[in-house]
């Protein structure tokens, strides 16, 4: 099958996030996708099949499938939109979070995606000992989202991600604060996945967007996440869905022969 790593949420190779791409003709079963992401041995590996005029979109870390990933989306869409078929601007993806819709405009992707906006929850002693800073709120969706005092709180951050994981009732851990040039900002921890941390996230700004909207009382936003790598996401925040935009490269064309 062809394969192709992008890297996501940056206009420019070394950037963003990887995602690997695999172009799928007829269907896998589970165990030599997880094997194929395993042996990628990136964050994700995304792999699309062609159904209909639309497409089916699994996506999988070296150790488990996921539900919802933003950049391996988006690294979806730019391989079929700029090297498959060149003539598609809107894409739909049949995903285990349901239909998904990436359009292109211009030189962004827009992904439709549910907003998951989450609810607050007490703050606890193995949070601020996780992360080693004060933690001023917590909040719970898929992942726990935890609100620090600012943004160089948030960059310099060295969590222990043994204790990270030991966080109950939530998949990874989004750390947010304020940001200084953009709307928020943000690091995303998933150790229970084998992702200790990801350089850019967009399934975590399902969460983050209705978050940030309601407090900064905007819908229009742009936020940063703060990785070594890095990487920026134009959002918005439209109800019962979110829309988060953003760049791709292309870093690596190749064959996996399984």
């Amino acid at each position: 099958m062809k394969y192709y790593v992008v890297d996501a949420f940056s206009d420019k190779v070394f950037k963003g996030n990887q995602a690997g791409v695999c172009l799928v003709n007829h269907p896998l079963d589970d165990e030599t996708m997880q094997n194929i992401a395993a042996e990628n041995n990136l964050a994700e590996t995304a792999f699309v099949m062609p159904n209909g005029n639309e497409f089916d979109l699994r996506w999988f870390t070296p150790e488990v499938e996921m539900d919802l990933c933003g950049y391996a989306t988006l690294a979806s869409a730019y391989i079929l939109s700029t090297i498959v078929d060149t003539s598609l601007d809107v894409m739909r993806f049949h995903t285990l979070s349901g239909l998904l819709t990436v359009s292109k405009r211009d030189n962004l992707f827009e992904m439709d995606f549910p907003s998951r906006k989450p609810t607050p929850k007490p703050v606890d002693a193995l949070m601020a000992q996780a992360l080693g800073v004060s933690v001023l709120e917590a909040h719970s969706s898929r992942d726990m989202l935890l609100l620090v005092e600012n943004e160089d709180t948030v960059k310099t951050l060295k969590p222990d991600l043994a204790l990270l994981s030991q966080i109950p009732d939530c998949f990874a851990v989004i750390v947010t604060a304020p940001g200084t040039e953009v709307d928020f900002v943000s690091r995303f921890f998933a150790p229970n996945a084998g992702v200790p941390e990801d350089p850019v996230t967009g399934s975590s700004h399902s969460t983050l967007i209705p978050f940030s909207a309601e407090r900064l009382k905007k819908e229009k936003m742009v936020a940063r996440q703060l990785s070594k790598r890095g990487g920026t996401l134009y959002c918005e925040s439209c109800g019962g869905r979110v829309k988060i935009s953003g760049q791709a490269a292309l870093y690596l064309t190749g064959e996996i022969h399984v």
